[in-house]
């Protein structure tokens, strides 16, 4: 009888043993849900700080390149704008429309902000075309070499990039024409390839600004303030895609 009170008395040794150590470590488990849940708001907070910036960014810069290229003053002068309408404004604000944090649409359903995108993404692919058309014609008008320099190769690129990337959002919008992956497969390869077409364009809007034409028209503090808005809104549009696709892809599997 001894015994046996004994080993009743250890077994509530050790149930007590576990409940107090449960109750010591719970108040940081708390404490670190709690932390997680505000580091969760100020990265919500920040995305949607660093969106707003994007748009005032991208819309502020083309503004100030019409007022700088004057469209219509020269055959040349449609190139910038209309190069910096397709890939600085109508782009980014294609791809933003999706986002949570920075949506202009946010309050739209899916099937309205996936109209605007594509609606969006054409326009901006008919500017590029014809932006580059515009170019290549000056060229030919001026006698110079096309595709000479860092700056016109990425924008060949860029713009051929964006036809291609164009076929793959049709393929979304009627997905019978492929059959071969699924739909899920298909929207995650088309935001890949579409951020990598958008930072192709950032670095050709980038490397425009090196150009003779544009180092001449602009100067001083007013450069470096528009090298900084590509390199914005380009930061800004990788992280709301990789938040919104590729991260979310990767805590699904």
């Amino acid at each position: 009888m001894v015994l046996c009170q004994a080993k009743t008395d250890k077994v509530s040794w050790v149930l007590y043993s576990i409940k107090s150590w449960g109750s010591a470590f719970s108040p940081p488990q708390i404490i670190m849900t709690q932390s997680s849940d505000s580091d969760t708001h100020i990265y919500h907070a920040l995305r949607t700080v660093s969106g707003a910036a994007a748009h005032l960014a991208t819309f502020t810069f083309t503004v100030y390149m019409i007022c700088v290229s004057q469209p219509g003053s020269t055959l040349f002068s449609w190139h910038p704008f209309l190069m910096t309408l397709a890939f600085s404004f109508l782009m980014t604000e294609a791809i933003l429309v999706f986002s949570p944090d920075s949506s202009l649409l946010r309050s739209f359903s899916r099937k309205a902000k996936g109209r605007a995108h594509w609606t969006l993404q054409l326009l901006a692919v008919l500017c590029a075309l014809l932006g580059l058309g515009i170019i290549y014609a000056n060229k030919v008008l001026l006698a110079k070499p096309h595709f000479s320099t860092w700056h016109g190769l990425f924008g060949a690129l860029t713009v051929l990039w964006s036809v291609l990337q164009s076929f793959g959002g049709v393929s979304l919008l009627y997905p019978k024409l492929v059959q071969r992956w699924t739909l899920a497969t298909r929207k995650l390869y088309h935001a890949t390839a579409g951020l990598l077409g958008y930072l192709l364009g950032c670095s050709s809007l980038f490397l425009g600004m090196f150009s003779i034409w544009f180092t001449t028209t602009v100067t001083g503090l007013s450069w470096y303030v528009c090298a900084l808005c590509p390199i914005l809104t380009g930061l800004v549009v990788m992280n709301q895609v990789s938040n919104a696709y590729l991260y979310r892809k990767r805590s699904q599997s």
